[in-house]
């Protein structure tokens, strides 16, 4: 009897350290669509993949500044789509570089211009992931949205998705030939390697599997080979869920108590607070790494 039990609760402590979630968000939208695709047509490739994947909602964490007449149209296409809309500040500003109360300005401005969109939440998502580098700063906005009823819209997962970006539209714009299934393998390889090294990150400092929150930005590469992603998380046994789902984990109440300038996300707040001091950074949030990988297997051999 005794033997039965030890098997059953190694078995309940094994499942819940591997039980696998993750909600997708989105950054920066309605972001510039200047490049491959415009704002109509990225809007309307994510909305079809995420709903032919069985995706019911993502959120979309919006810089109001964006909302010219496409933007807004935009940001309604991705709201009337179930898409949950959140704020991201006015114009994404460093909160390093600026005074407290011009951030807090901007996070106010946001909060006026998407408060009126259908599926709005009270989040808060810092730009760069970085909440102060004062007690001013990082507790005068921990306030601030206490006081406005928000949360802090913490991400788990990090990546450099945006570089990736960047290093994808330099080529488009330079007319160099781009093998586009090996730019897929590419991108999805690189977001499964941050995934699982954070991971594994959560399970040392944890000892568990949190709800995971995954960071990707509103842009082309995403509308591109999302599908393809979400298609190898589920083959790696990831399920996945809605970020109201994965808010509701109990790392959502963490505040870490020392000031970090420069924030890697939820888990590696949690692992420095524990006394890991290298590593918070994996080695794919690394632009030489990436631009090597890119030119290597991305463009063109011919090129």
């Amino acid at each position: 009897m005794k033997q039965k039990f030890c098997t059953l609760l190694i078995f309940i402590v094994s499942f819940t350290t591997s039980s696998k979630e993750i909600a997708i968000t989105f950054d920066d939208s309605p972001r510039s669509a200047q490049g491959y695709f415009d704002g109509p047509t990225r809007a309307k490739k994510l909305i079809e993949t995420l709903k032919h994947r069985g995706v019911k909602q993502v959120a979309f964490f919006s810089v109001s500044k964006g909302l010219d007449k496409e933007g807004k149209k935009r940001l309604k296409t991705y709201a009337d789509a179930g898409h949950i809309i959140a704020n991201h500040t006015h114009s994404h500003p460093d909160i390093n570089k600026i005074s407290f109360q011009e951030y807090k300005d901007d996070f106010l401005m946001a909060d006026l211009f998407l408060s009126t969109y259908k599926n709005y939440k009270k989040w808060f998502r810092f730009p760069y992931l970085r909440e102060g580098d004062s007690l001013e700063k990082r507790d005068g906005m921990r306030a601030i949205l206490k006081e406005k009823g928000y949360i802090n819209a913490y991400i788990t997962l990090n990546n450099y998705d945006w570089y990736i970006e960047s290093l994808f539209q330099k080529a488009i714009k330079d007319k160099v030939e781009i093998d586009f299934d090996a730019l897929k393998h590419f991108y999805v390889d690189v977001m499964i390697q941050g995934i699982e090294y954070y991971e594994q990150m959560a399970v040392t400092h944890l000892e568990r599997s949190p709800k995971q929150v995954l960071l990707l930005h509103e842009m082309d590469v995403s509308a591109l080979f999302i599908g393809d992603l979400i298609d190898e998380l589920r083959k790696k046994g990831w399920s996945i869920i809605t970020p109201e789902q994965a808010y509701t984990d109990p790392i959502s109440d963490y505040k870490a108590e020392k000031i970090m300038k420069f924030n890697p996300g939820r888990i590696g707040e949690i692992a420095r607070n524990k006394g890991q001091k290298k590593g918070l950074w994996h080695t794919t949030l690394n632009e030489k790494y990436l631009k090597q990988r890119f030119e290597n297997e991305v463009l063109s051999v011919d090129n």
